[in-house]
């Protein structure tokens, strides 16, 4: 049985990532293919207990170092119970955020990106996407989607300072400068279904 593909949308607040997974997974399961949608943190039950515990609560709820182990325990979890079977059976799995959210928002202060690397290294063994797609929005547009999406009620990473999220953003476009042949930037402005062509066209060397 040949292995599925594992394809990763990564991004700031409000740069249509859920969306996009939503339509890209229609666009494939036309081709024929299974696909599995997940999310991080979540994706099993084990990570999904993780979540709340990580997106709700005060901003000061974990430290930084807490936080990294917790987003790290949540991805080992998912990894062996959801997306490694599913590969094995020969589906597609789409994740809203992995190992580049860790690395954009929590591999920036007291921890090194090379910090969340061995986290990853040690929970999850190095297990890495087939391809990465980075949703790129100017920041003012991502921060206008955000709150209209979110209103006052953003969790506890999505509420922090814009300053905040643009070094995440910067953090992304360094991610995707360093690594050109995992990820693809993916204009995310304009309409729904311009951006969802643009990821199919950006995944057709994968494609059966």
């Amino acid at each position: 049985m040949t292995r599925g593909r594992f394809i990763t949308l990564e991004g700031g607040e409000g740069a249509g990532k859920s969306t996009q997974l939503r339509a890209l997974a229609i666009a494939l399961r036309a081709r024929g293919l299974e696909v599995v949608e997940t999310r991080e943190p979540g994706g099993s039950d084990g990570a999904e207990a993780i979540r709340s515990l990580l997106l709700t609560g005060a901003a000061d709820r974990w430290n930084p170092r807490a936080e990294a182990l917790l987003f790290a325990a949540a991805r080992s979890d998912h990894i062996e119970k959801t997306i490694a079977p599913a590969l094995e059976r020969g589906a597609w799995v789409l994740s809203d955020r992995f190992l580049d959210s860790s690395r954009a928002y929590q591999g920036m202060g007291d921890l090194s990106d090379a910090d969340i690397l061995t986290l990853h290294r040690i929970g999850s063994d190095d297990f890495a996407p087939d391809r990465t797609f980075f949703l790129n929005l100017p920041n003012g547009e991502a921060e206008r989607r955000a709150h209209a999406r979110d209103g006052d009620a953003a969790d506890r990473i999505g509420a922090r300072d814009p300053a905040f999220h643009q070094t995440v953003a910067d953090c992304f476009a360094r991610i995707a400068a360093q690594e050109p042949d995992r990820v693809r930037r993916i204009d995310a402005s304009g309409d729904r279904s311009h951006v969802t062509q643009r990821l199919m066209e950006a995944l057709e060397d994968l494609l059966p």
